[in-house]
């Protein structure tokens, strides 16, 4: 259906005149201090019986006056705003960045009676059905933070890979000093260096903070000052990577 035709259905279908999308969007614009949230009649009467596209500000008035999830109407005009954080893995960029967190998550929902979580397993085969979940509701109050490995960034290779997603835990940023069996139970950082991240391992030395790569990555360790110079987001508590380029 097209967009306009559902916006007057559902605009009709809450008794709304043009007047009164109008008059409410004008009390947007003044709660929030942008003209921007302003819809005139002309204006609605081409959203709705012309391909006229909303911008940005004019999409929440709608949402908000007609009490739509932004995300429904952005697939009214093939923006799916649901895959944009999956997308963005197509496109990871050359620097250590972070990222906004995904909207949902494919999570497994029941598995073949089989399914034995102590033994190593094909999972695939496993799962008997998949369901999306809502990503806000995994987080348990943490408030992850998610940060991508750029395609440039050799740091950690092979530990961390260049295009790896790892998982960042910001209530997390202390140092540690020691207490790690080997190099996989080390503590890894995403820190902030102003100019852009860094993930490895680090060291405090009084208010130097020292990042270290891994041995076999060829990169030299840097030595900042800290939290001028540079600043600890949080320890990495979980990554995704693939070991084969494709």
């Amino acid at each position: 259906m097209f967009p306009g035709t559902r916006l007057r259905q559902i605009r009709e279908r809450l008794a709304l005149t043009y007047r009164d999308v109008e008059q409410a969007s004008y009390e947007l614009a003044q709660r929030h201090g942008r003209p921007e949230f302003i819809i005139h009649i002309s204006r609605l009467a081409d959203l709705e019986n012309s391909s006229v596209v909303p911008g940005l500000h004019k999409l929440f008035s709608l949402c908000a006056i007609y009490h739509l999830n932004p995300e429904e109407v952005c697939k009214w005009y093939d923006v799916p705003l649901g895959d944009l954080f999956f997308d963005g893995m197509s496109f990871v960029g050359p620097r250590t960045h972070l990222s906004a967190a995904p909207r949902t998550l494919q999570l497994p929902v029941s598995f073949d009676p089989a399914f034995d979580p102590q033994r190593t397993t094909y999972l695939t085969r496993m799962v008997q059905s998949w369901g999306n979940f809502e990503g806000a509701s995994l987080r348990n109050g943490h408030g992850y933070h998610y940060g991508f490995i750029g395609h440039a960034d050799h740091w950690m290779e092979p530990l961390l890979r260049p295009g790896a997603l790892v998982l960042v835990d910001p209530h997390r940023q202390k140092v540690e000093s020691g207490g790690w069996r080997n190099e996989a139970e080390r503590p890894i950082y995403l820190v902030d260096i102003r100019s852009g991240y860094r993930c490895c391992w680090c060291t405090l030395e009084r208010n130097h903070l020292v990042l270290q790569p891994y041995p076999l990555s060829a990169q030299m360790p840097e030595s900042y000052v800290t939290p001028d110079e540079a600043e600890v987001v949080g320890r990495v508590v979980g990554v995704s990577m693939r070991l084969i380029d494709e």
